[in-house]
């Protein structure tokens, strides 16, 4: 029942906690007027929830929270999964003031090991495929890309796509420069690829001092047999290892995976910044901020950054944090079965890493302020300069793009708070209009886009850009009346004479003087930013379209090239872009295409 007026019946914790049950399941705390103030899991919901109405709470914010809870609704699931499912999808519709929420954190990159029989080294974000083998996870690109040019360094994996590397006939430039042992014209055998695989798979998971006396023995050996060519490389392989495993900011000494966890308040800002040491090595770190965080402090972020990251990456052996172990461990012993050492930092090793990490995390909160100040500066100007109601907090922007109307293609971009959104970035084909037409074009992107937002099905923007004139604006005007969204501030951006930045002018749909700001006003320079995101993101898409379309339609118009033998050009060399680079010889490899055919097909394409 939901309380009447301003005021709540005292929430009776007792009496509720007998009906709780000892089960999986979602709870969600229930403030006045039935706003949802936190969602939770838990794998024990009586004793989860009951943890909240002690006599104490070690958090001012859990407390805040507490003191106005009106009634608590619990779930039961039948499994931890369906709890943890659950709790996403509520939290993602509900958006509780008191859940504090980091950016969805599965972009960490990954090394990949291909299953494939000479196994492919590659750079991976995303999900993970079966048969493959995936170390990480990396703090930034930076590192994975230097662990793998160490590892084609050292044993000489291959990194080409299968489509490459099944049509190759001589070795490629990776061979030559020794960074390749060149398996696709078997310069190596199958066996001792696998061996190098293995080191590598071993080196990757952190037994680096094992694979460094590995291939020391051999090279004894090898020095023994009088195989002194041998032995020469297996002892630069020695002296690569060697080297890296010294160029460290920190040396462990040992070959351990610790994960170093610092948190830091400063300036009303709270950062999370966790360092990773994989095999010994500190490969750097990476600051993370909450998304919401509602009176949140370093304790409640660094929990909260522990119970969502290692939901969904690799527990290393260690974790090392600077405040409340204890509370870390509880968490993870609700994330997993399989519990790390949890410790404040202890050795001169650990304390190092934890002063870097805390260190880094005071600069990026820094940097944020200073970028924070900026956004807030740059949307204060465009609210003035527009004369709008209040600050436009979410912004999208419009181009077209085409090729003397050929593949025509509009983008739309999105700004929130005065940052690009860009997983909100769309793409849109326009087709059924005289070709150059980019009225109509506008037309139809923004019936598309604002039809569904009419509907209930979007979001609705506090300001409307388009990449255009009075006639891209008037088209807009039209389609924004028809769906019943003419309120929505919008204006369109003129390139100036000769498209120089800083002349452009700002078209208003209800025909008043365009507004010419000026090269050096904040608000223009917003503008800017936008209007050049959505135009990048547009001439991507019709370039990529009009390659697609070019290229499709010379298969299609070549004499003895049916749909059969597209598919199978299309398969072999992985797409339109592997066929145009094929040569000859290569094409003659793929079934039912002569030599004579192959030199038609590559002469069509170039």
């Amino acid at each position: 029942m939901q309380p009447e007026g301003d005021t709540a019946v005292p929430f009776d914790a007792k009496a509720f906690m007998r009906t709780v049950p000892e089960e999986p399941g979602v709870y969600r705390m229930i403030g006045l007027g039935d706003k949802v103030l936190y969602v939770g899991k838990a794998k024990n919901l009586k004793k989860r929830v009951s943890n909240y109405f002690q006599r104490s709470q070690p958090s001012p914010r859990i407390a805040m929270m507490v003191a106005q809870i009106v009634r608590v609704d619990v779930t039961p699931t039948r499994s931890e999964a369906e709890a943890l499912i659950l709790e996403n999808n509520l939290i993602k519709s509900l958006a509780p003031r008191y859940n504090i929420l980091f950016r969805d954190d599965k972009s960490y990159p990954y090394i990949c090991l291909s299953g494939d029989a000479f196994a492919r080294l590659g750079y991976h974000r995303g999900g993970f495929a079966k048969g493959a083998r995936y170390f990480g996870p990396f703090p930034n690109s930076w590192a994975v890309r230097e662990s793998i040019h160490l590892l084609q360094k050292t044993f000489q994996l291959r990194t080409c796509e299968n489509s490459v590397f099944q049509n190759r006939s001589r070795p490629c430039l990776l061979h030559q420069i020794k960074r390749c042992s060149a398996p696709c014209v078997e310069a190596i055998s199958e066996s001792a690829y696998a061996e190098d695989v293995k080191l590598a798979t071993r080196f990757l998971d952190g037994r680096a001092s094992e694979v460094v006396d590995d291939i020391s023995a051999r090279m004894h050996s090898a020095a023994e047999r009088l195989d002194f060519e041998g032995a020469a490389a297996l002892r630069d392989q020695v002296r690569s290892l060697q080297a890296v495993l010294h160029r460290q900011f920190v040396d462990s000494r040992k070959d351990e995976d610790v994960d170093i966890i610092a948190a830091i308040e400063e300036g009303g800002e709270v950062c999370i910044n966790i360092a990773m040491v994989r095999g010994g090595r500190h490969l750097g770190d990476r600051p993370q901020f909450p998304s919401t965080s509602a009176g949140c402090s370093a304790l409640d972020g660094m929990l909260a950054f522990v119970e969502q990251h290692y939901r969904d990456h690799p527990i290393p052996t260690r974790l090392v944090v600077a405040v409340d172990s204890e509370a870390v461990r509880e968490i993870m012993a609700e994330v997993s079965e399989r519990k790390p050492v949890v410790v404040a930092p202890r050795t001169a090793a650990e304390k190092a890493w934890m002063e870097m990490a805390e260190s880094n995390a005071r600069l990026a909160i820094q940097s944020r302020l200073r970028d924070t100040g900026r956004v807030e500066a740059r949307l204060t100007a465009l609210t003035e300069a527009l004369d709008l109601a209040e600050a436009p907090r979410r912004i999208e922007c419009f181009d077209i793009s085409h090729t003397m109307g050929e593949a025509t293609v509009a983008s739309c971009v999105v700004c929130e708070d005065g940052t690009m959104k860009k997983s909100e970035y769309r793409r849109y084909n326009i087709s059924g209009i005289t070709g150059g037409d980019d009225f109509a074009a506008m037309r139809q992107v923004l019936e598309r886009r604002y039809g569904k937002v009419a509907a209930g099905e979007g979001i609705c923007p506090d300001l409307i850009l388009i990449d255009g004139g009075k006639g891209q604006v008037s088209a807009a005007r039209s389609i924004l009346a028809e769906v019943g969204l003419e309120a929505v501030a919008m204006v369109g951006v003129a390139k100036g004479e000769g498209r120089k930045a800083g002349l452009e002018s700002l078209i208003h749909p209800d025909g008043r003087e365009p507004l010419l700001l000026g090269g050096e006003h904040p608000a223009l320079h917003l503008i800017q930013e936008i209007r050049d995101e959505a135009h990048r993101f547009a001439i991507t898409g019709h370039r990529a379209r009009r390659a697609k379309t070019r290229v499709g339609s010379k298969l299609e118009d070549i004499p003895g090239v049916g749909a059969t033998r597209r598919r199978s050009l299309l398969a072999t060399f992985g797409g339109l872009d592997g066929v145009r680079a094929a040569t000859v010889e290569d094409l003659c490899r793929v079934d039912g295409i002569n030599r004579k055919l192959a030199e038609q097909i590559y002469n069509a394409l170039h």
